[in-house]
Order: structure tokens, then sequence, then C-alpha cells
């Protein structure tokens, strides 16, 4: 008898032949291991609150940078948030934080060289890659990693849709834009935006079931417009594609509470701002949550999924 991560008996569904080694790893590995990986999670959508976990293997990201570049630091992250029950592990090489400095996709992918492999074999989960380059996400999909997580939505370089297509991976489009416009309707600007990136997706010949959405709260929008598009969600149903919401920690939600330790037990104010926006996310519609604190949100999300099950 096997147990999943919430203590449900049958456990993460491995097929018949999939064994696994000690440390959590399928037998299958890399390559080979992709698209029963990608449609296992595929499968779980809707089943409950899906948890992706997050590995920046980056000197600079805005919450954990310069932790987690070696293959057994990266490593060791994926494995602790699997345990912890993330259903499925996010890698990036570059930092989309406020400010960042962009880097070229041989920088990007020379990061991910020495250890992409290696968190990919060591964790029964899927991997995706967050990039919005077409080789990285070629290279990083030739590693096994079975999404492709786009900040730029297939619109920035135009040959990811074709990769995505070509490689079979599932893809995250996410909204974005050049600029904030605090003036501008952002639930209107986000139709427009994913409009054209499933015309895009269509053409390349991604199937619509391997498409998730994502609002992209906190790039180019304003303090009001993140939370706007958070009481939003709602608008997405029609679409018939599952949301992404990945609000984790951001500055948006210091913003709101301060960054002082809470209480006597000092708790961090961004963990307990990011547990109630990412349930709110959850009641409008939201499927899956990018977070760096997978523990957690398990807790939140059984007492969520109880409550609407109830």
């Amino acid at each position: 008898m096997t147990f999943d991560r919430r203590g449900v008996e049958g456990g993460w569904p491995l097929s018949a032949n999939e064994a696994v080694r000690p440390g959590g790893a399928p037998a299958q590995t890399g390559v080979a291991a992709m698209p029963e990986k990608r449609d296992r999670f595929l499968q779980r959508i809707g089943s409950g609150a899906l948890i992706m976990g997050i590995v920046n293997a980056t000197p600079d990201s805005f919450s954990d940078g310069g932790r987690f570049q070696t293959s057994a630091a990266a490593v060791a992250q994926a494995r602790r948030l699997a345990a912890e029950g993330a259903d499925i592990i996010d890698v990036g090489a570059e930092s989309t934080r406020p400010g960042h400095e962009p880097v070229p996709a041989n920088v990007e992918q020379a990061r991910l060289a020495p250890l992409l492999a290696d968190v990919v074999d060591s964790i029964a989960q899927p991997v995706s890659i967050d990039t919005s380059k077409a080789s990285v996400a070629r290279f990083a999909a030739a590693q096994g990693v079975a999404f492709i997580n786009d900040v730029w939505g297939l619109q920035r370089d135009p040959a990811m849709a074709d990769v995505v297509a070509e490689t079979q991976t599932g893809v995250v489009v996410m909204h974005n834009r050049e600029a904030a416009d605090p003036a501008c309707d952002i639930i209107s600007d986000m139709r427009r935006f994913f409009d054209r990136s499933l015309e895009l997706a269509e053409a390349a010949g991604i199937p619509s079931g391997r498409i998730i959405l994502d609002p992209g709260i906190g790039f180019a929008k304003s303090g009001r417009q993140n939370l706007q598009a958070l009481q939003g969600l709602g608008a997405f149903k029609d679409y018939g594609l599952p949301i992404l919401v990945g609000l984790s920690r951001k500055s948006l939600l210091g913003a709101v509470v301060g960054d002082e330790p809470i209480g006597a037990m000092k708790i961090e104010p961004r963990l307990v701002a990011t547990l109630a926006a990412n349930l709110v996310a959850a009641a409008n519609g939201a499927a899956i949550f990018r977070v760096h604190d997978a523990a957690e949100h398990l807790a939140a999300f059984k007492v969520f999924d109880a409550i609407r099950r109830a």
C-alpha cells in the first residue's frame, strides 16, 4: 500500500513499470520518462490544488538567489520540495524579478547544464523550465523537462511555439507587457494577450490539453492591477484551460502587509500573505500554485480542499 503526499491511499500515480529507486527517483529517466510524467500531472489537474515548487539556479533571484546553483544543492532542494508536497518542480536560470538584468541564452544554458538533468532524474515528479528563450527550452526538453514555463506566453521568441510543439512538452502561457499601464483594463488586456498566444499555439500544433494559463501576477502591472487580476480569474474560465498563479513572496504582497516579522514567533509576513492570496486564487478558479514553501501550502490546501468537497 502506498500513500500520496496528502496521505491518501494510492500514492503519486506511478505506472506498473515505473518502480521508484531510493530517494524517490523513477526507474525510467530523462526524455524517456517525460511523456508519462507530463500526462500524469495533466490528468491530476482538477483533483485538488497542485503545488509547483521553485528551484532558482540564479545568482540574483529576489528570494533565494545564489543558493541552488550547483547540482547537489538544486537536487537537494527539488527533493525537499517534492517530499513536502510539490507536484511539479520549476527550475529557472534567469531572474525575472523587477529590475533584473537579462542574460543571454548561452549564459542561461550554462547555468542549467551542470544540474538540470540531475534534478529531472532525482524525483518522480515532472520538472518545468522557466525560460522565454526557444534555444534554452529545446536544451531543457533534451534533459527530460516536461513543461516550458514561458513568462512571455510564446510571444517573445518567435521559435518558442514550434519548440514546444516539436518537443511535445506542455507549456505555461503567462501574460506579460513591456511596461505597466495603470490606466488599462487589465482583464481585457490579458484576454487579448491570451488570444494571441493561443493562436500561436494552434498554428504550431500544440494540443490545447497541454496548455496552462498564468495571469502573470507581479509582471508589468500596477499594485491594483495585480489584485484585480487575482480577483478576476473567473473571466478566463471560458478558455477551458487550467490556471497557474505565481505570486509567492512577491513585493506586491509586501506592499500590503509590510516586511516586519509578525508576533512573538516572528512569522514571515510575506509567507502569510502568499498563503492568503493563493487561497483566494484557488477560490477564484486557479488550479496550480508556484511557491517557495511547499509544506505550508500543502497544509493550507488540505483544509481548502476538505471544505470545498464537504
